[in-house]
């Protein structure tokens, strides 16, 4: 079992993200963090790596630039920065805990499979350590800055409400914090992840300077606002979503079907 600690103030807490080390989000996780335990650290991406997903770096070197003895940048992806973080950063203080985020952007239903937010917290759960990824929603159209000021609020108090729980050994926790709503109080909303069809996503085509096609990836399909059932309805409707995600990616009721059908020899 994975076990947040019951005493927060004495936790050793390590932030990643994958917005870098720079973003305005890990500041706000940062100091979330710090008003609960002076023992904060963080490790990240020197670069912007969002949608790197759970990408190791294994073919070219990774390199660090340290800003003090507890603010280190990774030249790598979020999953590098957590192994970096852990195995070297902190190998002498081993942290209790590994935050991630806040992303700028939500990392609902099947964002959690392309989110480096989401890949660094499970970094940490493969390594043994307790973690969750947090995520502010945000206007994709807006110029505007990220809204964090509900983050900011709310944050502190959601950690200490973990105080002391305990969970499985394959399982990260994914929150979502909404944008401000208008007549709408937040609440904190356990609920399952949703889906949306990739079918309709964005496939810009666009032609180079000299004349040749390349493509570019829009933005993510339109989600399910209206489900109330799931993670998207919920954080659309103005609430804060938690979300338990299995890192064992089995499908056991097909598991079954399978074994009735591949149970015999195999044919010569």
């Amino acid at each position: 079992m994975l076990e947040f600690p019951q005493d927060l103030s004495k936790a050793r807490i390590m932030i990643s993200n994958d917005d870098s080390i720079h973003s305005e989000g890990i500041r706000v996780l940062e100091q979330a963090a710090l008003a609960i335990t002076p023992h904060v650290w963080v490790v990240a991406p020197e670069t912007q790596q969002s949608a790197a997903g759970h990408s190791l770096t294994i073919h070219s070197p990774l390199r660090i630039k340290k800003y003090d003895e507890r603010h280190v940048s990774v030249y790598g992806t979020p999953t590098d920065s957590v192994l970096i973080g852990v195995q070297k950063i902190m190998a002498d203080a081993r942290p209790d805990i590994i935050l991630s985020g806040v992303n700028h952007g939500q990392n609902t239903a099947d964002d959690v499979t392309y989110s480096g937010t989401i890949a660094a917290a499970i970094e940490a759960t493969l390594m043994g350590i307790p973690a969750i990824a947090f995520s502010q929603d945000h206007d994709e159209t807006s110029q505007g800055p990220v809204d964090f000021s509900l983050a900011k609020k709310m944050l502190p108090d959601l950690l200490q409400r973990f105080a002391g729980l305990k969970w499985e050994r394959n399982v990260v926790m994914n929150v979502n914090l909404p944008l401000p709503k208008a007549g709408v109080t937040p609440e904190y909303r356990v609920v399952p992840q949703g889906h949306y069809s990739v079918e309709k996503q964005d496939m810009i085509d666009c032609t180079d300077p000299r004349g040749r096609p390349y493509y570019w990836i829009g933005p993510p399909p339109l989600r399910d606002t209206l489900d109330m059932t799931r993670d998207i309805g919920v954080l659309h409707a103005g609430h804060v979503t938690i979300t338990p995600l299995s890192l064992n990616l089995t499908h056991y009721p097909t598991l079954e079907t399978l074994q009735g059908k591949f149970t015999q020899e195999a044919a010569a």
